[in-house]
């Protein structure tokens, strides 16, 4: 009984922010199949647009950490769970747009697709990372885990791979051959390795430089 006239939890104006960003993509995406603003094929729309959504909210979520070391924003860090969150709730509506919308769970037909489309085979793996991470990413979870917690949601530097590497065959791109339409997964690609590269202890030691610096 006392749960229920707990205080509810203050958002900062930044998380306040994000979540409704997330949201407004939600509701953006809703109206547009509800009222027939979706392309010829509205399933296939629906379907991909839920996915550039969740890599969006995935990239922005790895940003997090990089863009606070720079700036030296800590509301910046309260910003990266709920981006993460969001971004596998948006891979979950993607593969369920899919699965149930558009092929009506029909595992044969989908398990038959499998041998020709080869963005399922990159892109289950991803779901399930980003659905474990989601999970627990709970305070709870973090006191269950311990130090597994964080070795544990280091796989989120796969799943953005394994994303990366899903948007590019859905769209029939050659990434390693730099063939076919690869503009767009190549740039968020770059995007991930740069987002990496600042997460190195020296280039972690010279943005931590950087900042000092421009503090004084």
């Amino acid at each position: 009984m006392k749960a229920l006239f707990q205080t509810p939890p203050r958002f900062t104006p930044l998380q306040l922010l994000a979540h409704l960003f997330a949201w407004s993509l939600a509701i953006w995406l809703l109206y547009d199949y509800f009222t027939d603003h979706l392309t010829v094929n509205p399933l296939q729309a629906a379907t991909q647009r839920a996915g550039r959504y969740a890599l969006i909210l995935l990239m922005l979520s790895l940003s997090i950490s990089p863009l606070y070391r720079l700036l030296g924003w800590r509301s910046l860090l309260k910003l990266s769970r709920p981006l993460g969150v969001y971004a596998a709730l948006f891979a979950v509506a993607h593969f369920l747009i899919f699965t149930g919308l558009d092929y009506r769970f029909n595992w044969g037909f989908l398990l038959d697709d499998l041998v020709t489309k080869k963005f399922i085979w990159v892109g289950l793996p991803a779901l399930l990372i980003l659905a474990v991470l989601a999970l627990t990413s709970t305070q709870g979870w973090m006191r269950r885990l311990g130090k597994r917690w964080k070795q544990l949601h280091r796989l989120v530097y796969l799943a953005g791979f394994l994303v990366v590497l899903h948007f590019a065959w859905a769209r029939k791109g050659d990434l390693f051959n730099l063939r076919g339409d690869i503009r767009a997964p190549l740039g968020v690609g770059l995007l991930l390795l740069i987002l990496l590269a600042l997460r190195l202890p020296p280039v972690r030691r010279w943005s931590a430089g950087v900042w000092l610096k421009s503090r004084t």
